[in-house]
C-alpha cells in the first residue's frame, strides 16, 4: 500500500500548491491514500471550515492537527463532527471535543491514523505522549498504522520512533515547518522522519514574511506576521507499506510550484 503524507499546509499558498501538486503526484505515484497536517491552513494559524473543505476537495483523505488547533472560530463543531476525517492530538487534555485518531477502511485493510503532540520546548504541558501511544495501541486493532508526530524537539521526536519502531508502521514529525534528511525504515520495520517540512512560501521564515520575521529578532518585539508571497515548496513523504503493516521505504518528496 502507498500513502502520501504531506506536511504542514501554510495558509492560502499552502492550499493552492495542493490543489496544483497532488493531480500530478496521485497519477506518477498513485497513492492508495492521502492525508497532511492542515493546522496551518487557515491564515496560517488554525482550520476554519471553508480551508478543510476546500483541501478535502482537492483529494486530501484526512487532516491531521496540532497546537494551533484551536486558533480559529467554529473548531469545535468541526472536530465534533465525526462525519468529517479531521482529527487532533490525542494527548490534549481529554474533555476537549474531537478524536485523537481515526480508522480508516481501505479495501481488505484497517488503517489507523493517530495523533500526538510533544511536550519539550512547547508552549503547553501536555499528557505523556508515550503513554498516550501506548493507551491507544492496546485498544485498536489495525494492519497499518500511521502517527503524526507533532514536536518540537528532535531529541523527542527520535525518541518515540525508536519506542514504536515495530508497533506501528510509520512515525511521522511535523510542526517545525524544515524537512529533515533523516528518512529512514527503522530495524523493526517503522518508517520514520524528525519532520516532513511544510506545504508554504518558500523564500519565508517557515512560511511567514521573513523580512518582517528578521526585524522582530532585530527589535527584540513580536511583529504579526503576515504569510509570505512568491513560489511555495511542497514537502511530503511516499509510504510503501508491505502486507504485515512494515514499512518497506519512506521516500521525501519535494518540488516547488509558482
Amino acid at each position: 500500500m502507498r500513502i502520501l503524507f504531506f506536511g504542514d499546509i501554510v495558509g492560502q499558498p499552502g492550499r493552492e500548491a495542493i490543489k496544483q501538486i497532488l493531480p500530478q503526484w496521485q497519477k506518477k505515484y498513485q497513492p492508495d491514500l492521502v492525508m497532511a497536517n492542515g493546522e496551518n491552513m487557515a491564515h496560517g494559524s488554525g482550520i476554519t471550515r471553508k480551508t478543510l473543505e476546500e483541501i478535502l476537495k482537492a483529494g486530501i483523505d484526512l487532516v491531521t492537527s496540532g497546537d494551533h488547533t484551536w486558533k480559529q472560530k467554529g473548531i469545535n463543531a468541526l472536530l465534533e463532527d465525526k462525519d468529517l476525517p479531521l482529527i487532533r492530538p490525542a494527548n490534549f487534555p481529554p474533555h476537549l471535543p474531537g478524536q485523537g485518531y481515526y480508522l480508516i477502511e481501505l479495501r481488505t485493510k484497517k488503517v489507523l491514523v493517530i495523533n500526538l503532540i510533544g511536550r519539550v520546548f512547547m508552549q503547553q504541558q501536555y499528557d505523556d505522549p508515550f503513554r498516550k501511544a501506548d493507551q491507544i495501541l492496546e485498544e485498536q486493532q489495525a494492519d497499518i498504522i500511521i502517527v503524526d508526530w507533532h514536536a518540537e524537539a528532535t531529541a523527542e521526536k527520535v525518541c518515540l520512533g525508536w519506542y514504536l519502531d515495530g508497533r506501528v508502521s510509520a512515525v511521522l514529525g511535523t510542526h517545525t515547518h524544515i524537512p529533515t534528511a533523516d528518512n529512514r525504515v527503522l530495524p523493526q520495520g517503522t518508517a520514520y522522519i524528525s519532520d516532513v517540512g511544510m506545504v508554504g512560501p518558500k523564500d519565508s521564515s517557515l512560511g511567514r514574511d521573513k523580512d518582517e520575521a528578521v526585524k522582530g529578532f532585530l527589535n527584540q518585539t513580536h511583529p504579526k506576521l503576515e504569510i509570505a508571497r512568491g513560489p511555495v515548496e511542497v514537502n511530503a513523504v511516499l509510504l510503501e507499506i508491505g502486507a504485515k503493516g512494515k514499512a518497506k521505504k519512506i521516500q521525501r518528496l519535494q518540488q516547488v510550484v509558482k
